[in-house]
Formats: structure tokens, sequence, C-alpha cells
């Protein structure tokens, strides 16, 4: 058979079935469309910015720029606190966490809460592989340690991580109260050495962090402290010769000669590590970086009440407490902290040759003021001249003082009248 009869009687046979069809038609915008929504799809565990379309008692719809609206269920929203609800409004811009893109009922499942926790903890991870520092909030304590925050996640710096000066404040207490309550509130500079999500776990140092945290604190504030400012700080360390405080970013020394208007012989008579106290700044030195603080200048000047109290010529009562070669010491009745000085010259009218001889520690004697003397803390007494001739009037007038002289009189005048 010829090959051209061949091919007419296969066409012959050919059905229309055999024939192929062409393809609908589809319209470019409509392709262009269909791969861009699939793009856009969310995917489960992505974080995304959208726009709350409605809110209504049981749920929040959120635009999240897929072909439908995202929903925030009320399971979640019951769980948020009141002011966070509070706070949400329609066509505000919120940050979610796809839980579902899809779930059985077609809805593309969001929350709020997961969004921010998400964020925190890749904020957490970032620290981590950065190794910034990071400043946060003392928020509680447990028996092991400090619980700061970051953003959401709960933090916890272990006792082993906290820095020394902290570790000081703490010794001491015997219950977590009292360990650590008191630092509540405060601010931790901090490092992440440590991230499980997991296991719900965010570990957090203050030792890693405090030696640049230090010299950049201790710089910041040796630029702005000045003398007169008044600061809060920290007892740290006692020495013979005061005590040092860390107000805040650095060190500053409270001599023993500015703890107190009272006589102090050591530190430990009125201070302890870990003490807070407020200091007034004496003088900064900022080449040798040290800052001179003062305690006693956050008191009264004692010496401004004796200087008005007691004035020369006046007649005091008192207590000899101690004898030296030059003269004898006398506290002042009623002054538990005052005293002052008998010279050898003032003790007695003739020579002696030493102040046991008109005088003994333990005795209570009369004496007159001779100078008072408040920028040297000094005030000057004498027991010759008590009975001198030359303070009679300014004697009469004290006394005129301290009695009521008419009452006096009228009763004297009362006695004659009785008698007679």
């Amino acid at each position: 058979m010829p090959d051209n009869l061949k091919i007419r009687k296969k066409i012959h046979f050919m059905t229309t079935n055999d024939v192929p069809q062409p393809t609908p038609s589809v319209h470019p915008m409509q392709s262009l469309l269909d791969s861009d929504q699939s793009m856009n799809m969310p995917q489960r565990g992505e974080i995304r910015d959208g726009k709350i379309a409605r809110i209504t008692p049981t749920e929040i719809l959120v635009d999240v720029g897929a072909k439908s609206e995202g929903v925030i269920t009320g399971r979640e929203l019951e769980s948020l606190d009141e002011a966070t609800r509070a706070a949400l409004a329609v066509d505000q811009i919120v940050s979610v966490y796809v839980m579902d893109p899809e779930d059985r009922s077609g809805n593309i499942v969001l929350s709020l809460t997961r969004a921010r926790e998400e964020k925190d903890w890749r904020q957490a991870e970032e620290l981590l592989a950065s190794q910034e520092v990071y400043s946060g909030t003392i928020a509680g304590f447990n028996k092991g340690g400090l619980i700061v925050k970051l953003g959401n996640v709960r933090g916890f710096i272990p006792a082993s991580q906290l820095s020394s000066a902290r570790r000081r404040r703490s010794e001491g207490g015997e219950t977590p109260e009292q360990k650590w309550g008191r630092m509540i509130g405060e601010t931790s500079q901090v490092k992440v050495i440590e991230v499980d999500r997991s296991r719900n776990r965010l570990i957090l140092s203050e030792r890693a962090a405090a030696k640049e945290t230090r010299e950049a604190q201790k710089e910041q504030l040796l630029a702005e402290i000045k003398p007169g400012d008044v600061r809060k700080g920290h007892v740290i360390s006692l020495a013979d010769f005061g005590a040092f405080v860390d107000i805040g970013g650095a060190d500053g020394l409270v001599h023993l000669s500015e703890l107190s208007w009272k006589r102090v012989a050591h530190p430990n008579e009125v201070l302890k590590v870990g003490q807070e106290v407020e200091v007034t700044v004496l003088n900064v030195d900022r080449e040798r970086k040290r800052i001179g603080l003062s305690m006693k200048r956050r008191e009264d000047d004692p010496w401004l009440v004796i200087k008005a109290k007691y004035k020369p010529g006046q007649l005091v009562a008192g207590t000899i407490t101690k004898l030296t070669k030059f003269g004898a010491f006398a506290r002042i009745e009623g002054e538990n902290d005052l005293e002052g000085l008998i010279h050898i010259s003032e003790l007695a009218d003739g020579h002696i040759d030493h102040p046991r001889e008109a005088v003994s520690e333990g005795q209570s004697v009369t004496l007159r003021v001779v100078k008072v003397d408040p920028e040297k803390r000094r005030m000057g007494l004498s027991l010759k001249r008590v009975s001198s001739a030359e303070y009679a009037d300014a004697d009469w007038e004290q006394v005129a003082a301290t009695l009521d002289l008419d009452a006096v009189v009228d009763a004297g005048d009362e006695e004659g009248k009785a008698k007679g």
C-alpha cells in the first residue's frame, strides 16, 4: 500500500477526542495576583506587622496582607491584662506571631503575646551572640538570685554571677528577703550567658558585664559630678582611715573625719558593709579619678547649736573625763558628746604641776565657759574663774533668767507677813 494512502487512512480514523484541545486563556493580571498571594501566605512561626481590622468581645481580626484576615482568639484575649486589651484599637498596627497559617476552619491564627515573647527571645539570642551589655531593672528574687526582665522574658542572675558590690550588700542576710529585697527596682547591667528556649531558661551575669560597664559608668560619673552634689550609695569596704562608698559607677572615700560630727575611732562604729548611705561630694580629682565624700555634711553641725547655747562667762556643770599634762577634759552635763578643755592654768589660782592636784576623773564640778570655737570644734573652760568677782553681774543675770524672781519676792513678802 502506498505511504500516502496509509497517512490518509490514519487521519480518517482519528476522532475528535484525539485532537488536542486549546487550553482556556487566563488573564495575565490574574496569574500575577495568584502568584503574589501565594508568596505572601503567612508561615508558621513568622512575626508580622498587621493592622487591626475589627475588635469584638470574642476575637480580633488583623489584616496581615494575606488573602484573608488573621484572627486573635478569645482565649488569648482573656490572657491579656486589662490595660493591654484597653489599649488595642481599630487601625492600630500591631506585631503578631503566626500560630497556624490555616486551621480547620481556614483561619490564620495569630498571637500578640507570643509575638512579644518571640521578639524578646530573639533579642536575647542576639545579645548572647554579640555579648553586648543589657541594662535592665531588678523585678524580683528567689533563694538563688535576682530576676531581671528582658522585655516579657524573665532572666535570672544566679548569686554566683552577681557583681562583687551586690554580693557584699547581701552579706549578713539570712533569708532571700533580707539579702535581695531592698535591691528590687535597681538598675542592673548584665550580659546574656545562656539561652535555652525549650526550657524557658535565660541566664544573665553581672560579673561578665562588670568590667566594661564599670569603666564606662566611672567615666560618665567623673564627667558630670561636682562638689556639693548629694548622692546615695552603698558602703563597699571599711578601712582604718575611712569608708569607701559606691555612688553608682565609681567609688568615693568618706574620710574618718567626715563620717560624723561625733568622735569616731573606726568606721565600723557607725557603718557596715552593704549599708545604704547619703553623702555630699566634697571634691573631685578627675586626673587621678578620686572622689572625696562626706556623711556628716548631710547633718546639722552641732557646733552651731553649741555656739548659740553656750556663751563666754556662762556657768555650766560638768564631769572630769580625762587628765593630761596640759589640763583636764570635762563633759558638759546634758551633752553626751560635748567635752571642753580646762587648761592647767585655769584649774587653780596658784601654780600646780599636774591637773591631778586640782581635780580627779569622774569628779562633778561647776565650770565657767571661757571660749567657744566652732571652726576648731573646741570649748575652753575654767575652774578658777567660777567664783571670780568680774563675773558677778553676769552670774546674777544668769540666775535671774533661770528663776522667776517676782515669784521669789512675793513668796518672801508673804512669809514676812505671816511672821509679823
